[in-house]
């Protein structure tokens, strides 16, 4: 472990046409949202990187992936996900950091290119200075962009409705059952629609100079 305090987790999948971002195909074609995924990844990447005091890693997917994502994140630490579920993903992805000695561990999506790093920066704070024991990032869609923990408690992931409006209530409902801390920082929204494409245009504005970068150059090749 380095001297940071809190490691922060991009849970990433190969950029390939046909496994990402396929709920974009249409407007999108596969190679499309496959380029675009891979602009999200790298504008999160940098975005992780602009926080100090946390360590950057990438949990990915597949196992063969690892050069892949050593050529997009060099010097983050690089971790295979392990699991049959995004559940079992998450919780050991968390905790084989926690095992590592870090007081806390967050774990994010790469579908918010857009999302305030203040939010992160917050997540971090959290874990490092106060006595929360478990911080999420609501999503639009009932789900959750971050979650952040102390110890990797299994109830939090197991057996959980994923990819349904359940995710965030459930989680919380759980987490309160326990005993457990927590703290919610401000919603964003996911990029997994046409709709939700549409919503991430509009808040990008016709500003190219500024983060998320890649993701602005992507529409920019495309006219938008």
């Amino acid at each position: 472990m380095d001297g940071a305090r809190v490691a922060v987790a991009i849970m990433a999948k190969a950029p390939k046409p046909g496994e990402v971002k396929t709920r974009l195909c249409p407007p999108l074609s596969p190679e499309e949202a496959a380029g675009l995924y891979d602009c999200f990844l790298r504008d999160k990447v940098e975005q992780v990187r602009a926080l100090g005091g946390a360590t950057g890693v990438i949990a990915f997917t597949p196992d063969d992936s690892r050069s892949l994502f050593e050529a997009i994140a060099p010097g983050f630490r690089l971790i295979a996900q392990r699991g049959a579920d995004l559940g079992s993903r998450l919780l050991n992805s968390l905790g084989a950091l926690l095992g590592e000695g870090y007081v806390g561990a967050v774990a994010i999506d790469s579908d918010t290119p857009n999302l305030p790093t203040e939010y992160l920066r917050q997540a971090v704070d959290v874990l490092s200075r106060s006595a929360t024991d478990v911080v999420v990032g609501p999503s639009d869609d009932g789900g959750y962009y971050l979650i952040g923990v102390r110890q990797a408690w299994p109830t939090l992931f197991d057996a959980m409705p994923w990819s349904t409006p359940e995710v965030l209530p459930e989680t919380l409902r759980r987490a309160h059952a326990a005993g457990l801390r927590v703290e919610c920082l401000p919603a964003w929204f996911d990029v997994d629609t046409a709709e939700d494409l549409e919503r991430l245009i509009v808040s990008l504005g016709d500003r190219d100079d500024e983060a998320p970068l890649q993701t602005r150059r992507f529409f920019r090749r495309r006219g938008r």
